[in-house]
């Protein structure tokens, strides 16, 4: 099974793909304030969870979902024709860094997915080629709480603390209106439907393609039960292009 399979799966019970409850989720798309017509971004969109309820809270909206992931893709397809939306999302199979807008969106979503552009500040300097002047980015980035172990870091990978992580959002000129800071709670939602969507569909499908899908739950959870849970931050930063 490749790794996009095997991420489509683990995020079935938890579609926002991130530890951001769906609470969250709709104030800091309230807090954007979209006005009428407004087009939207969403670049890693996975199942579309982000800019199908920001399509919901503006009904006049539109949106563009990108993704790498053909199952993500699907996975974004069918809740988008589930809940009558799929006349105002258009989907893009292709990487994040490859597409090429039409035309300047109000606000671009990027949560979870900076790696495609090769980091937080290289992402924010990537959005200034999407988001109109006075548009706006909803950005979800992780960062360290406190230091972790170097094996944590070696296989979570590098971070700053919470300022850092404003002050690289920021680098490229954006400012930010309003954030988001995962707590606890959202952590372990989330990782528990991550692990335990995976474990579940390993034991109802055994063989091969099972035993691999529960070996890469079971890496998951030690490292994160053993390594970064309490110490991986998350923040949501809803940013403003200058």
């Amino acid at each position: 099974m490749d790794r996009q399979l095997l991420s489509a799966i683990a995020h079935r019970d938890h579609p926002i793909a991130a530890p951001v409850s769906a609470a969250n989720l709709d104030r800091l798309l309230r807090r954007a304030a979209l006005p009428e017509g407004a087009r939207i971004l969403d670049l890693g969109c996975g199942a579309g969870e982000w800019s199908l309820r920001a399509l919901e809270l503006v009904p006049s909206a539109g949106a563009d979902g990108v993704d790498i992931s053909p199952h993500a893709v699907a996975s974004a397809n069918e809740a988008a024709v589930g809940r009558g939306l799929a006349d105002r999302l258009t989907l893009h199979t292709t990487p994040a860094d490859a597409f090429t807008p039409a035309q300047p969106y109000d606000l671009a979503l990027c949560v979870g997915s900076t790696h495609a552009f090769g980091g937080l500040a290289d992402t924010m300097e990537a959005l200034t080629r999407f988001v109109r002047p006075g548009g706006l980015a909803l950005v979800g980035e992780g960062y360290w709480e406190r230091p972790p172990a170097p094996e944590v870091v070696e296989a979570v990978g590098e971070y700053p603390d919470l300022a850092g992580t404003v002050e690289a959002a920021e680098s490229k000129g954006w400012l930010t209106v309003y954030a988001h800071v995962s707590d606890l709670a959202e952590w372990d939602e989330y990782e528990w439907s991550w692990t335990g969507t995976l474990a579940r569909w390993a034991a109802d499908n055994p063989g091969p393609d099972g035993e691999q899908a529960l070996a890469v739950m079971k890496e998951h959870r030690d490292m994160w039960l053993g390594g970064y849970r309490g110490a991986l931050g998350f923040v949501t930063l809803l940013l403003r292009r200058m």
